[in-house]
């Protein structure tokens, strides 16, 4: 599925204006982007012919934090030019490996107090506990 540029003129509007000239032009992101969603690849294996898949990925990141992506397939939705509809992005956790004490797991450590007290039955050492952010 690729955007024609005659197309691409209808929603250019909802696009920012770029400051200097551009390697890749916003046809080409846009097209990139919709090669990734319909094939469910990596950027990383993004073909050549769309341009270096970082600089499309982070203008793209950068449409969808600013609304850019929502107004233009809105819009392109509207047109009747393309009609998708993204409601799910799931991540297979079973792909993703984290060591063991990076799994947020306390540690397995027994506080046992010395024997020999001080003054008064307090103990010769000082617990100080340290709180652990969560979240």
């Amino acid at each position: 599925m690729e955007i024609e540029k005659e197309q691409y003129e209808q929603i250019a509007e909802c696009f920012p204006k770029q400051r200097k000239p551009a390697k890749i032009s916003n046809l080409d992101v846009l097209n990139a982007a919709l090669y990734v969603m319909e094939n469910g690849c990596k950027w990383r294996s993004l073909p050549k012919e769309y341009g270096d898949w970082h600089v499309i990925y982070v203008r793209i990141n950068r449409w969808a934090k600013k609304g850019v992506l929502e107004q233009a397939f809105l819009r392109l939705q509207q047109l009747g030019v393309i009609q998708i509809q993204v409601n799910v992005v799931s991540l297979d956790s079973t792909c993703i490996k984290v060591h063991p004490d990076g799994m947020g797991a306390l540690k397995k450590t027994e506080c046992k107090p010395l024997e020999e007290q001080g003054e008064g039955g307090t103990p010769n050492f000082i617990w100080s506990p340290h709180l652990i952010e969560m979240g």
